[in-house]
């Protein structure tokens, strides 16, 4: 059985990839700490500020990448819409999920 999608909804759009956005900033939250404290021990007193502005950023860097994820959600949910209502939309093919057989039991 083939189905189009035909529009799909902005804001939800949004939303999933603001999370996604969000949790790829949380994974890369880590490797920023620790090249940030790296960097603050490695160095001379200008370094420890770097390494402060570093957690910092580590800090801030996943919402960010959230509100970043978000627009861009967005923007792509709004362009699918507007090239799909001209040019149609993906087409998906979709298989019935087998059905378990029911044995009775007394």
């Amino acid at each position: 059985m083939r189905q189009t999608i035909r529009s799909v909804g902005v804001l939800s759009c949004a939303k999933i990839t603001a999370a996604l956005y969000g949790a790829i900033g949380l994974l890369i939250f880590p490797f920023i700490i620790i090249g940030a404290l790296v960097g603050a021990f490695a160095g001379d007193k200008t370094s420890a500020l770097s390494g402060a502005l570093g957690v910092v950023m580590a800090l801030v860097l996943p919402i960010l990448y959230a509100g970043i994820g978000f627009v861009g959600g967005a923007i792509s949910a709004l362009l699918y819409n507007l090239i799909a209502s001209r040019v149609g939309g993906i087409e998906l093919e979709f298989q019935p999920a087998p059905v378990a057989p029911v044995v009775a039991s007394i």
